[in-house]
């Protein structure tokens, strides 16, 4: 994969304080175009499909918004809760505009281990296989989405 124009902007967008003021890219100075790579990698090392995770993440923040605000349990493996905030994010894309609505995923099995899910990162997720950097607080790391998620 090559950094196009479109790739270059999109990293000059996830600076910190462009569009959020930690940026996306976490402690990470590599090309955005390595980290996809290497965590396209790891997901196929992990035999984790792109689409599954995403079609999961979306169900257990579509199913937590439910709580309106409480937690939740999901599908009886998950506690999902669900917190809207006034505003929006642009992605760094310049691809839309998104909700500041955040889920906050745990297993039910008592492990302290939890997903952090936003509207904006589950559409970077899908549509690019951008996890974010290493170090972003939103970053959908592979090894975490394989045990959190159960995939």
């Amino acid at each position: 994969m090559k950094m196009t124009p479109e790739f270059q902007k999109a990293q000059a967008n996830m600076q910190p304080g462009v569009i959020t003021s930690d940026g996306f890219l976490g402690d990470e100075t590599r090309p955005i175009i390595e980290i996809i790579t290497a965590d396209e990698e790891r997901m196929a090392q992990l035999g984790i499909d792109f689409d599954e995770a995403a079609e999961r993440m979306r169900h257990l923040l579509e199913e937590g918004r439910k709580g309106l605000g409480e937690p939740i349990t999901v599908d009886g493996k998950w506690i999902v809760r669900v917190d809207e905030a006034r505003g929006f994010l642009a992605s760094p894309f310049e691809d839309g505009i998104f909700r500041k609505v955040n889920a906050v995923v745990n297993k039910k099995d008592g492990s302290d281990e939890q997903l952090l899910i936003s509207e904006l990162s589950l559409h970077l997720f899908e549509k690019y296989h951008f996890c974010q950097g290493k170090g972003s607080a939103f970053r959908l790391d592979p090894d975490k989405l394989k045990r959190v998620l159960d995939l």
